[in-house]
């Protein structure tokens, strides 16, 4: 949706306030709801946009008009995502009066659901109603609760391992191997042998390539479990818990190898046409 600036004849006073109360009451939700800008912001700015001014009580009756007839869309949309072949699925925490609740998201390239709840876990995610019934692959990150949905496929998103891996070479002396370097530049060559080959309008990829690739992220993830398990303090247990996961979870990292559809992470879902 575009936000336009009245002109100069649709101001306040006349035909011309009647006008922008309209279009207020008809595009006012965008900028909390759509570009989540906090109620006070959007006070001011719904003045400058329609050139009447906008209480706090006014935006918040506004958007709840507007959620109001988004049921039959909401549940089209949970239908449509939970039956999809692929579909995304995030969470983040966001304040709602004082508190921490926590925004949880699903999407496919067509239709995005999102939903505050007080729950960040397993509770929140049958209340959204998607995963408990979805088949498809969920792409997510690593967060335990996701994996409890066992009648979907997995693709944990490669994007927050490499952040993960970051963090670990970002502890090593400059010039030292270390085995995070290695899966990190693995598991991102993967990606690209992916993306090449897709883009030439190939089947699969080089399997000597992928095979190369493949020993060397795990080679990595092996040496790593090896390298932190005896090592003391919570960063050496936090890594130690990195290169387990990586390696145990190697075929849910790496599903995107073997099916096309599915993206490395959680970002590209976005692009899916599934």
């Amino acid at each position: 949706m575009c936000l336009r600036a009245p002109q100069q004849g649709h101001r306040a006073g006349g035909d011309g306030g009647a006008s922008a109360v309209w279009a207020a009451d008809r595009r006012g939700h965008h900028l909390p709801v759509y570009r989540a800008v906090p109620v006070e912001e959007a006070d001011s700015a719904g003045a400058e946009l329609f050139g009447v001014p906008l209480s706090s009580g006014t935006v918040a009756a506004i958007t709840a008009r507007a959620a109001g007839k988004l049921d039959g869309f909401l549940e089209r949309a949970r239908e449509q995502i939970a039956a999809s072949s692929v579909a995304g699925f995030d969470e983040t925490g966001f304040r709602v009066e004082g508190k921490l609740a926590w925004v949880h998201c699903a999407r496919t390239g067509k239709f995005t659901l999102l939903m505050v709840h007080p729950r960040r876990g397993k509770q929140a995610i049958d209340a959204m109603g998607v995963l408990p019934s979805f088949a498809g692959v969920a792409v997510h990150d690593a967060w335990a609760p996701y994996d409890s949905y066992t009648g979907a496929g997995h693709q944990l998103c490669c994007a927050h391992a490499l952040r993960e891996l970051q963090a670990v070479t970002d502890t090593t002396q400059p010039g030292e191997w270390c085995w995070a370097t290695q899966a990190s530049e693995a598991l991102t060559a993967m990606q690209a042998l992916v993306s090449e080959a897709a883009a030439q309008g190939q089947d699969t990829v080089n399997p000597a390539a992928l095979a190369k690739l493949t020993h060397a992220y795990r080679s990595a993830t092996l040496i790593g479990i090896s390298k932190t398990r005896d090592r003391p303090g919570a960063l050496a247990r936090k890594h130690h818990a990195l290169a387990r996961r990586l390696a145990g979870r190697q075929d849910d990292y790496l599903r995107f190898t073997r099916d096309w559809r599915i993206p490395p992470d959680k970002p590209r879902v976005a692009y899916c046409t599934s």
